[in-house]
């Protein structure tokens, strides 16, 4: 699972910091947001994250493969992830903004497999970013909506803005979920809001299933090798270059070359023949979210081909 391991310390020598975190030897969520207010966060997270987004703008510069028509816009930076302000083909102007990441960067921990989680509070920050990968605004959540790491890994964070006030005061539109399942050969790219950093690639088909230690997801986005996501990709929107649109949420990658462990999906066929492709790396469909949403970004599990998992 695409997620930071180490950058925290680099940062804080950076910000002059005088406290020494603990290095993770394996992927963990880290702690939750906890300011409070509309004004822009100014804890020890955000400060540190903030550090950790201006050295990743400078080595961007340097090494990033970068798409000539998608850019940063309307993608957001977690504390341990990348995400991005989204909203539904049919979302108005004036409903609660929505942040998509995946479920495995919830700042709570990983959802056990089955469970699925609706309706909690949160104050979770995002960094906002501009088409250039520059810091405009922190977002602030007031619920997570959903979020699960059964079928598929995403969480939906509600804010406590519209669109139209983003908009307003920050020039920034949301990306819009596409309704329809891409295609194999589609044109993508990657857009991690943590790295400033955008990955251009194909989609090279689907697995059936992906095993991932106790999660196993389904109809898996498989991407062509010039995507080579790293830690901190986590929850950055799989965009269809041809359209604009989201059509799936990155998430994880083989590493090592294991066989269905943390950090080394599987393939698993329909008739239980598993693969394994090291070095290539994955996402999840988003089009099934797009039906369980209504008027005002409202959740509802219960609306017609709804079929993402529910509690």
């Amino acid at each position: 699972m695409r997620k930071p391991l180490v950058v925290a310390l680099c940062a804080l020598a950076l910000a002059g910091a005088g406290a020494t975190p603990a290095v993770a030897a394996a992927p963990s969520p880290t702690g939750a947001d906890t300011t409070t207010g509309t004004a822009p966060a100014t804890s020890l997270t955000d400060v540190v994250g903030d550090t950790v987004g201006a050295v990743a703008d400078t080595l961007s510069g340097l090494t990033a493969p970068k798409s000539a028509a998608v850019n940063f816009a309307g993608t957001v930076s977690l504390s341990n992830c990348s995400g991005s302000v989204v909203r539904m083909p049919d979302s108005a102007a004036s409903a609660p903004a929505l942040v998509l990441t995946n479920g495995h960067c919830l700042e709570s921990g990983f959802p056990a497999p089955g469970q699925v989680l609706t309706d909690r509070a949160s104050s979770r920050t995002f960094r906002l970013l501009n088409a250039s990968g520059a810091k405009v605004a922190t977002l602030r959540a007031d619920r997570l909506v959903y979020a699960t790491m059964t079928d598929t890994d995403a969480a939906i964070y509600r804010l406590n803005t519209t669109y139209a006030q983003i908009k307003s005061a920050y020039g920034i539109d949301p990306l819009t979920l596409s309704g329809s399942r891409p295609a194999a050969g589609t044109a993508i790219s990657v857009v991690s809001g943590y790295w400033k950093r955008i990955y251009s690639c194909s989609v090279d088909g689907f697995a059936y299933r992906l095993k991932e230690g106790d999660w196993t997801w389904k109809d898996s986005v498989r991407y062509t090798s010039a995507c080579d996501t790293i830690g901190g990709t986590s929850g950055s929107p799989v965009v269809d270059d041809a359209t604009g649109k989201v059509v799936a949420v990155n998430n994880t990658g083989n590493e090592d070359g294991g066989r269905c462990t943390v950090n080394n999906p599987c393939e698993v066929d329909q008739n239980g023949g598993v693969t394994v492709r090291q070095g290539i790396n994955y996402a999840q469909q988003t089009y099934p979210l797009t039906a369980c949403f209504t008027t005002g970004n409202r959740l509802d599990l219960s609306a017609s081909g709804c079929t993402v998992p529910k509690p």
